[in-house]
């Protein structure tokens, strides 16, 4: 089952996964802080959008990826290919073939500065019931 948020997309907007957009609202369920979904589509040819999100505390963390696993699966069907970052709960990476989701601890996001290191990448508003882009 292949969803995609083309349908609240305009033709300047960038696509990204409608699995990306339930990502970030169930990390935002688990009070995951500053939650971002960026569109990757033009940058990278392996993943078409990022979610990135972090927690306080490394138990905010597995709460925040079990959460989003758990709602990716029930609204989607898809579980994720892979999960790597579960033993330390520093910096999980779920990778879902077409969104990567990246669940950090706060401190190890402030040094990666992932939404730093992908500037370019469109930041994808996710938090209404439309979806739409930023380019800020």
């Amino acid at each position: 089952m292949v969803l995609s948020a083309a349908a609240h997309a305009t033709a300047s907007e960038p696509d990204v996964p409608a699995t990306a957009l339930v990502a970030a609202r169930a990390a935002d369920a688990k009070q995951g802080e500053r939650t971002t979904v960026l569109a990757m589509g033009e940058l990278l040819v392996v993943t078409d959008a990022f979610v990135v999100t972090s927690g306080r505390n490394t138990r905010q963390v597995k709460t925040i990826v079990d959460e989003v696993e758990a709602q990716v699966k029930r609204q989607t069907g898809i579980s994720p290919r892979r999960v790597e970052g579960l033993g330390d709960l520093q910096w999980v990476l779920m990778d879902y073939g077409d969104m990567v989701v990246h669940v950090f601890l706060d401190d190890t996001r402030d040094l990666y500065d992932l939404e730093r290191l992908w500037g370019d990448a469109p930041r994808v508003e996710w938090s209404g019931a439309v979806a739409g882009v930023s380019s800020s």
